[in-house]
């Protein structure tokens, strides 16, 4: 698949593996659920429960997918979801069904939509540089005579300033 695709860039846009896994996870706990095996056991609301809690887990796969404004949330309930499908849906789907929903669910949970790093902004001219150091010296000298004349008020360091005003790296700056 192309890396400027339509696909490509949606995908990218979402928890889109995190998503996918939790709704197979759900949709292979639903289908343990419904397998007609004797080991298989529904009696009274565990059996109700058994069938609610694989759907719910699939939902919110799906949610994940769509609606990823929202991930945190639904990675944290379909991991505790998916969790209790050990006690209510036959193991969890035989295990398999339980890990790729928590192994989903985290992935979801860790996804970030800022993972493009921003480009960093061009130098400036040399010229506007020194012209902005002489104003800021001015502006020091200006805040240091009021400073002096009001208590309580620290003077300007080169510390207190932006990086990018700062007449020195400074040794304490980890520069």
């Amino acid at each position: 698949m192309p890396r400027g695709s339509g696909f490509w860039n949606w995908r990218h846009a979402r928890p889109f593996w995190g998503g996918l896994l939790v709704l197979v996870g759900g949709v292979e706990i639903f289908l343990t659920v419904m397998a007609p095996l004797p080991i298989v056991v529904h009696v009274g609301m565990q059996g109700f429960i058994g069938y609610l809690l694989p759907i719910l887990i699939a939902v919110l796969g799906a949610l994940l997918i769509f609606n990823p404004q929202q991930h945190v949330f639904y990675s944290i309930v379909a991991a505790v979801l998916a969790l209790a499908s050990w006690l209510t849906s036959n193991l969890g789907g035989f295990v398999i069904g339980l890990l790729l929903a928590v192994v989903g669910s985290a992935l979801a949970f860790a996804w970030s939509p800022d993972k493009r790093r921003a480009v960093p902004p061009p130098e400036p001219a040399e010229e506007a540089e020194d012209a902005d150091r002489a104003e800021d010296f001015d502006q020091a000298e200006d805040f240091d005579q009021e400073a002096a004349a009001s208590p309580g008020v620290q003077p300007d360091t080169s510390e207190s300033r932006p990086r990018h005003r700062r007449t020195s790296s400074g040794l304490l700056s980890g520069e």
